[in-house]
């Protein structure tokens, strides 16, 4: 399970994160939601070493991870995929796949190959494409190539933030689907970070609502989700 406590960060005067304290679940969807500026993609960032906490804890499976280099966090089963659908478009897709196995943990380095296969199953669209450059895939195919590259590393916590950016909602469904199936077959615990409420708390086993950088609600996807008075206060609709 992943705990975060008190959790502070700052930005020179900003803070960002005030206080916040969640917790994801093992082999479950948990879902941060909240408008612009909550602070969703700073708490993500934070957990993945990206950036430095002022105060609090973060526990990964009884662990504190707070301090260590982003390195090795991936090393301890933790993969973030940015916001942005962030690739290296000089590299072919199926170098950039096999970018992501660099700080694989010392027991899954003799798997990489099995490992790229099973990102091809997951999503055939990358291996028509496996050796063209990864600047010429749309804004979907390159959504899926940032989340491959992060799965190859065998990863136990996916940190994903705002998957649905820009796409098109065929393609976010299927993203998410994708991710879903991961979660349900493999026992894949994810941290979704989602500013579409909707999608990401009809997908979601627990969710959790930011505002302003303070955790406001914290409750089972589906009650959130038929809460109209937190909707309309919180998310605009």
């Amino acid at each position: 399970m992943l705990k975060v406590e008190n959790l502070v960060t700052r930005f020179g005067s900003v803070v960002a994160l005030d206080g916040v304290s969640l917790s994801a679940a093992q082999s479950k969807i948990t879902t941060v939601i909240g408008a612009n500026g909550a602070g969703k993609s700073t708490l993500l960032r934070t957990i993945s070493g990206l950036e430095h906490s002022a105060s609090g804890d973060i526990s990964w499976q009884g662990q504190s991870i707070i301090g260590l280099r982003p390195e090795e966090i991936v090393r301890r089963g933790i993969a973030h995929v940015p916001e942005g659908h962030a690739v290296i478009s000089e590299l072919t897709v199926e170098e950039n796949i096999e970018m992501g196995s660099l700080f694989r943990r010392r027991k899954f380095k003799s798997d990489v190959s099995a490992a790229m296969e099973e990102m091809y199953l997951l999503f055939p669209r990358l291996q028509e494409r496996r050796k063209q450059l990864a600047g010429t895939l749309s804004g979907g195919e390159r959504q899926m190539l940032a989340i491959s590259r992060a799965l190859v590393s065998r990863p136990q916590l996916l940190l994903l933030d705002e998957p649905s950016l820009g796409l098109a909602p065929l393609v976010v469904e299927q993203i998410i689907d994708s991710v879903n199936q991961l979660c349900r077959t493999t026992g894949l615990t994810v941290l979704l970070v989602e500013q579409n409420a909707n999608t990401a708390l009809g997908v979601a086993d627990h969710g959790v609502l930011l505002a302003l950088g303070k955790v406001v609600a914290d409750r089972p996807a589906a009650e959130l989700k038929a809460d109209a008075t937190l909707r309309a206060a919180y998310l605009g609709y």
